[in-house]
């Protein structure tokens, strides 16, 4: 049975005060919750405080990161380190996040060696994958998450992949108030779960948690999360408001 996981990535969102406010709120709403994994991903400049605050508290949320660099260290001005993000007791890291590969121009070669650097660090690195809606519309949906899973994963082996966490972000649903309907995105985890059997195995296959992101918010939560194949949510904008956030990670109730 896989553990579902929560995973709120705040984006470009709060400071370092503002985060520790929003993560103690959440911690509140938590309390009590079974049978789910509840992880953040604050910015870069709340990481340390955030991490402070989760540790204090004793809480049971999982820190994760928005991303970080290929190489543990060296001459690479302004990007940060798996090795850093390691020192804070980081868990979870986003990797190949539609933003990083449409905005900031990530490629899905470096998108490989950011996942691998993550995998080599100890922790464990949320591969996003997902198709624009043109791609959808013109039946390409399935061969571009095809390719990104296989330059991400090329070198993988199966125990390495076992460590996997994956979310399926179409990026017609990122932030745009559209959301794949159920069925859209059992289909695509479906599929992906597919493609890790064929690669890795069937028992790897089974144990490797896919996720689905894009607008998803307390009303349609349940629904997303009730497929067989979706293990759990990647969270933008709800993930903001503890309320909401909260909300979501107890989809079953």
């Amino acid at each position: 049975m896989r553990l579902p996981l929560v995973a709120g990535n705040w984006k470009m969102h709060k400071d370092h005060r503002e985060a520790v406010d929003l993560v103690r709120e959440l911690d509140g709403l938590l309390a009590g919750l079974e049978g789910v994994e509840v992880a953040v991903c604050p910015p870069f400049t709340a990481l340390s405080d955030v991490a402070r605050t989760l540790k204090e508290s004793r809480s049971r949320i999982v820190l994760g990161a928005q991303g970080g660099y290929r190489a543990p260290e060296g001459a690479y001005t302004g990007e940060i380190s798996p090795r850093m993000l390691k020192a804070l007791e980081v868990h979870y890291v986003i990797v190949g996040h539609s933003e990083r590969r449409e905005i900031i121009g990530e490629g899905d070669q470096l998108v490989a060696a950011k996942a691998r650097a993550v995998l080599e660090e100890g922790m464990v690195p949320i591969l996003c994958v997902g198709e624009t809606l043109e791609e959808r519309e013109e039946g390409k949906a399935e061969s571009k998450v095809r390719g990104q899973l296989e330059s991400a994963l090329a070198a993988w082996s199966s125990d390495e992949a076992s460590a996997l966490v994956i979310a399926y972000e179409p990026i017609w649903a990122i932030g745009t108030g559209k959301t794949a309907t159920p069925e859209d995105a059992q289909e695509m985890n479906s599929f992906i779960r597919g493609w890790l059997a064929e690669r890795f195995g069937q028992d790897t296959a089974s144990g490797v948690r896919i996720l689905y992101g894009g607008s998803v918010k307390p009303d349609n939560a349940a629904e997303l999360m009730a497929m067989p194949d979706v293990d759990g949510a990647l969270v933008g904008g709800a993930s903001l408001k503890a309320a909401d956030f909260a909300a979501i990670a107890r989809f079953r109730e």
